[in-house]
């Protein structure tokens, strides 16, 4: 049975993380894999099951989504001479 949770919260994970990364900024894409993970544990911790486990990950997800963007956005408006992915400038 807990193999089974275990694999179900592997591939929720890999799937929420996947379907986020396209044509997103690192802090997004760093977002949504951290809460898809983080969703996962706390959702199974609460419910115990499968189906909590994947609702946990997708509503992580979500909301690492929403952060990461966030964070991206305000890292674009507060640089002067363009967009720096991580977070320094470019040589």
């Amino acid at each position: 049975m807990k193999l089974r949770v275990l694999f179900t919260t592997v591939a929720a994970t890999s799937v929420i993380t996947l379907a986020g990364c396209a044509g997103t900024g690192p802090n997004q894409q760093l977002g949504v894999a951290g809460g898809a993970v983080g969703g996962a544990l706390l959702g199974n911790a609460i419910g115990g099951n499968a189906a909590s486990t994947v609702g946990g990950a997708a509503i992580g997800g979500l909301i690492g989504n929403e952060v990461g963007k966030n964070s991206d956005q305000r890292n674009y408006n507060n640089s002067n001479r363009g967009y720096y992915p991580n977070n320094g400038p470019r040589y």
